[in-house]
């Protein structure tokens, strides 16, 4: 493959390195960032088979594409920033930590061949991480994160050390579960993957590189004998120009699942007001609901003085038929709660408004709510949008994903907090 001079209307600086599957370029007119040019070449067996696959590039780039915008959009820390090309995407420069992360949900692979008695297909529960060295000339050998440790790598600046290997070993787990999830809504099985990380230059772990048919193993309908990954080429012993072009029509079919992709966006998190003097309370809620995704409108109703008003906005909201969740907001004497959740089956959260003091005396009313009544109480705004969120992520995984990544954020967090303190 030639060198290249220019891609999407991007002039290319030097040609950073060159794999079998790709070209990086720097890019001179956007400094800190870098072009990731794919080839239209297979390979398997650290290389040993090796074909030319015309499409594939453009293939690759789509699948990596629709793959990293969904992570993207989830907040996690990626290096992908958009496609410029057919065939090409921009990326944060990084310097790359030389290990694949693999993530398994079921038994099969070279897994089986390492744990001789493990029957294929075993389900993993939590999943199966693993961590390999690349290495071609030995065959990428297996690394347990002591050895990783101890390599000390130092990329960018940053020391690989066991804070930075827990919290990749995490994302790698976190971006399978996503994915699986994704996945899923298409009637397929996630059953493993493989990603890889970088660091930027100013020193930020970011999920790098692609992820794209080389990455996993797909099995629709959960059954190995439908596989469409790349699987389907290293079984082949022999490759005939009828077997590629399978191969490439299994991976046109993975980019083209993931363009049918439905944005799981039909809920709404409703938060009904006893009175627009709590329109501030309301307010923090909604932001802390749109942090995670979540669709929000603000209503006013007061259960005591316009009762049937009230019924009438939980009647309007049933009809929408999509996911609903009512956030109730009055003080004193709360009959707003109650009065919704007699009234729907959909989920109804009390989160009153005012002081601590006037908390501790006005909470009753929404704790001591009449039998048969299933309306939950919290006192704070953050923890109403949580427990909204917690429902809608039941059949939404982009809701699950940040509830997720919220989680992982805290795992980042608090060690170097601890850390600065600490020195």
């Amino acid at each position: 493959m030639a060198t290249l001079k220019e891609v999407g209307g991007y002039k290319l600086g030097n040609l950073i390195i060159e794999g079998k599957t790709k070209q990086v370029y720097d890019v001179p007119t956007s400094p800190g960032n870098c072009i990731l040019v794919s080839k239209d070449r297979i390979t398997a067996g650290d290389g040993v088979k090796s074909h030319q696959l015309v499409g594939k590039s453009v293939i690759s780039n789509k699948t990596n594409a629709k793959v990293f915008e969904i992570l993207n959009k989830i907040g996690l820390k990626t290096a992908f920033i958009k496609s410029v090309a057919d065939n090409a995407f921009l990326s944060r420069k990084c310097e790359m930590i030389p290990i694949e992360w693999v993530t398994r949900r079921l038994a099969t692979g070279s897994f089986l061949r390492r744990h001789p008695g493990v029957k294929e297909g075993y389900r993993f529960t939590p999943v199966k991480h693993e961590t390999f060295f690349k290495d071609d000339a030995n065959h990428d050998p297996q690394w347990s994160e002591e050895q990783i440790i101890s390599a000390e790598f130092k990329v960018n600046g940053v020391v690989i050390g066991k804070h930075e290997v827990d919290l990749m070993t995490k994302t790698s787990i976190l971006v399978f579960e996503i994915l699986e999830k994704v996945w899923q809504t298409r009637d397929c099985a996630l059953i493993d993957m493989k990603i890889e990380f970088g660091v930027d230059e100013q020193g930020v772990l970011l999920v790098a590189d692609i992820i794209d048919s080389d990455s996993w193993r797909l099995w629709p309908s959960g059954d190995k004998r439908l596989m469409v990954d790349k699987q389907v080429y290293r079984n082949l012993t022999t490759v005939t120009d009828k077997d590629l072009d399978t191969v490439k029509r299994n991976f046109e079919w993975i980019a083209d699942q993931l363009d049918h992709l439905i944005p799981p966006n039909n809920h709404l998190v409703v938060i009904v007001m006893g009175s627009p003097a709590d329109k501030d309370h309301c307010d923090k809620i909604k932001r802390y609901c749109e942090e995670l995704g979540l669709n929000v409108e603000i209503r006013v109703a007061s259960a005591h003085k316009t009762t049937d008003f009230a019924l009438e906005i939980v009647s309007f909201y049933e009809g929408l038929c999509i996911p609903i969740i009512f956030i109730a907001v009055a003080g004193r004497s709360n009959g707003l709660g109650p009065v919704l959740s007699g009234n729907t089956d959909f989920p109804v959260i009390n989160c009153p408004p005012g002081s601590r003091d006037d908390l501790s005396r006005d909470i009753w009313s929404s704790l001591n709510v009449p039998s048969g009544l299933g309306c939950s109480t919290v006192m704070y705004p953050e923890t109403a949008a949580i427990c909204a969120a917690t429902n809608i992520a039941l059949s939404n995984y982009i809701v699950w994903s940040r509830l997720r990544l919220k989680r992982l954020g805290y795992f980042e967090s608090i060690p170097k907090a601890d850390k600065i303190v600490r020195n």
